[in-house]
């Protein structure tokens, strides 16, 4: 086993009995450590990955004194001197990705075009709309208003960044604008961590596949589902390993099997404590469970641990349970192990007035799903759903993310803030 992965087998460890959510993340910001890889990627491929290595810029960008407006090209002095009847003869045209070398005396001006390099002997551009042109060919006169500042529409060189410059830095995931500013810099390919392996497994004799006729004290299954588009979106490389009966040989068969040949291994279902909840065993007799039963509502159960060299995500058998504990505690698991080390373990709060009381009457931590609505002065409110059962997987349609109140907090009044987490910020 690497040490990467050897290190698995004491990050969860915590004191018995419920854990807090705070404590449970603090431990898990402290151990957990990138077990991947890395690959060089082109650009195109790149996007959603997790950076390994630096991207220093070996350019000034712009690398030229470019035009930010098609227009005029000119000294700005030549305006200062003209006043309010500033007329230059217009001597060359200058296109985008133009090579051409002159040079231009006073009183001359140049029709140029956005990013159409500009001369050295000139400083300023005006757009075309604002001025007048006279005449035609060699006898081409442009007419500048008055009151232009020196250096406008030019974009100088390195305006945007220097030579040496660090645009990138590792353990960040990816966007668009990222791999944008890398090709910028020149950079054809981009060496990322390669994807976390993610095995998904769903528990439980009850449950049957969709599409299948379903039979009486039968339910459909749809937690599997849901977790492998979640592990999906946070750029891994997941296996649905299918559904496991209520059997501890079955299940340890499958979970070692599985041990061996990926990185993570989530299961919905069998964490709890009844007769035929064989996950938690499971696991104990591959590996350990180091963190278990979470003060935290829905998804108490939630386990956390290893078998062999795999690292281990229990979830609950209950459908809300598993997508909000999975969004709040395995997807920080997966940035660690994927090596996005640049982000936070904790997602954004954003404080939201409450249209009317939440309230819980329990100490633990509970994310209630709220959906959002206009309040009478326009800003939005947080409305909580009218069931918060972890089995009504309506109330995630239904809601636009979590409103997290924390252990000691019993009630929030209508018009005070929530703390409100968007779906949007914990399922990429």
């Amino acid at each position: 086993m690497s040490n990467d992965k050897a290190a698995l087998k004491d990050f969860f460890k915590a004191p018995d009995g419920l854990i807090s959510v705070d404590h449970a993340l603090a431990f898990l910001a402290q151990r957990l450590v990138p077990v991947v890889g890395v690959e060089t990627v082109p650009l195109a491929a790149a996007c959603g990955r997790v950076l390994a290595e630096k991207v220093v810029s070996t350019i000034d960008s712009p690398p030229f004194a470019s035009a930010a407006m098609d227009g005029f090209a000119f000294r700005h002095a030549d305006l200062a001197s003209s006043g309010d009847t500033a007329a230059l003869r217009v001597t060359a045209r200058i296109a985008a990705g133009s090579q051409a070398r002159r040079t231009f005396g006073p009183g001359e001006a140049a029709r140029i075009f956005t990013g159409a390099p500009v001369p050295d002997e000139f400083d300023t551009v005006v757009m075309q709309e604002d001025c007048v042109v006279e005449g035609a060919g060699d006898q081409e006169i442009v007419r500048l208003p008055s009151g232009l500042a020196a250096g406008k529409h030019v974009r100088r060189i390195g305006e945007d960044l220097r030579r040496g410059t660090v645009v990138l830095s590792p353990g960040r995931r990816l966007r668009p604008q990222d791999v944008a500013m890398a090709a910028t810099v020149g950079q054809a390919a981009l060496t990322v961590h390669r994807r976390l392996k993610v095995a998904v497994f769903s528990t439980g004799d009850e449950v049957i596949e969709p599409g299948r006729p379903l039979p009486p004290g039968r339910i459909y299954t749809s937690n599997r589902v849901s977790l492998i588009a979640l592990a999906q979106g946070l750029g891994c490389d997941v296996d649905d390993l299918g559904n496991l009966p209520d059997r501890f040989d079955v299940t340890r068969q499958a979970l070692s099997d599985a041990s061996h040949r990926y990185d993570l291994l989530i299961t919905s279902g069998g964490v709890s404590a009844g007769g035929e909840d064989h996950v938690r065993p499971v696991i104990e007799s591959l590996g350990a469970i180091h963190l278990w039963r979470l003060a935290i509502k829905p998804g108490k159960p939630t386990a956390l641990g290893h078998a062999g060299n795999a690292a281990f995500v229990g979830l609950s058998g209950y459908p809300v349970a598993a997508q909000v504990t999975f969004m709040m505690l395995a997807r920080p698991v997966i940035l660690r192990l994927s090596g996005a080390v640049a982000e936070p373990m904790v997602p954004w709060r954003f404080p939201v007035p409450a249209a009317v009381d939440f309230v819980k009457t329990h100490s633990r931590r509970e994310f209630m799903r709220a959906r959002l609505q206009a309040g009478p002065d326009g800003r939005p409110q947080a409305v909580p759903y009218r069931s918060q059962e972890s089995s009504a997987v309506a109330s995630l349609v239904e809601s636009e993310g979590l409103v997290e109140m924390k252990e000691d907090l019993r009630r929030i009044p209508a018009g005070e803030m929530t703390d409100f987490i968007p779906y949007q910020t914990v399922q990429w």
